[in-house]
């Protein structure tokens, strides 16, 4: 009986440029990374250590009691309470603003539907700055400089949260619609029991984009607020600043913890921000 050699196994194979793009992602990715590795550096260190030359990589001891300071030498629960109610409240503005011009824009047929479209659309070429000044003679002929209002409606209309949300309408499909026009249900039903169930993975990209930009707005919050009353993360991270000197320990802890709600609602909402971004790409009716 004859017995023929066993086949050999396949080697794994790395081809070169595998290994030269998988470095390159690595080091870009490390590149990305740092500034957050030395903002949680800084934040462990002592704050006389963060003055040390050459600097130091490892804080040396660990002061996990930045952290605690942070809370009581501002009143940082109050910023982040401000902070919150702040971006849960634009967010939920402006999917709903969005969702509605959205819906209008890709299903309702009026003249000159397509010109407006493009000039709402063009408005996200106008720099934010040109707009600092109009928007505040607005908010102060209203009354509303230093209060919520003005740190919340002048971001409640979007015109990126209309191109997205009209972008993933259009892919739904028109019979669905049009069954339920044939059974009586308004526009505005259509919407509300069809049309946004089949969109929460839009809705989920647009309210994490929308969040995390009312979340670090430092600008305009800069401009209308001038008391603690209503101050948000990004204008009291600034007042660790002080007449003689930065507390940059604290600074960087209030700076750690201020990035925690955005890593989490990215991580909770990866699924949806993934199917958000390539179906909004798929080209309509």
């Amino acid at each position: 009986m004859k017995y023929e050699p066993l086949a050999k196994r396949p080697t794994a194979r790395f081809p070169l440029g595998s290994i030269i793009s998988h470095t390159l992602l690595i080091i870009v990715s490390l590149v990305v990374l740092f500034p957050f590795i030395w903002m949680l550096d800084t934040a462990l260190k002592p704050n006389a250590q963060v003055y040390q030359f050459p600097p130091t990589l490892l804080p040396n001891p660990i002061q996990l009691g930045n952290f605690v300071a942070v809370w009581t030498y501002l009143p940082f629960g109050h910023f982040i309470l401000n902070s919150l109610f702040v971006a849960i409240t634009g967010t939920i503005l402006v999917m709903i603003t969005s969702s509605l011009a959205a819906y209008a824009f890709a299903r309702l047929t009026f003249p000159g539907r397509d010109g407006i479209f493009f000039v709402y659309v063009g408005t996200l070429l106008i720099p934010q700055a040109v707009l600092v000044i109009p928007e505040f003679l607005i908010m102060r002929y209203l009354g509303w400089i230093n209060s919520y209002q003005a740190l919340i409606v002048p971001g409640a209309f979007t015109a990126f949260g209309t191109f997205l949300m009209r972008q993933f309408f259009k892919t739904i499909p028109l019979e669905l619609e049009e069954s339920a026009l044939i059974d009586g249900a308004s526009r505005f039903r259509i919407l509300w029991n069809i049309i946004l169930p089949l969109s929460r993975s839009a809705l989920g990209v647009l309210g994490l984009f929308t969040f995390i930009s009312f979340w670090n707005n430092f600008l305009w919050p800069l401009i209308v607020i001038n008391t603690e009353d209503v101050i948000t993360i990004p204008l009291g991270l600034q007042m660790f600043q002080g007449q003689h000197g930065t507390e940059w320990s604290y600074m960087m802890a209030g700076a750690t913890i201020s990035v925690l709600p955005g890593i989490i609602l990215v991580l909770f909402l990866q699924r949806y921000l993934v199917q958000g971004i390539t179906l909004t790409g798929i080209g309509g009716r």
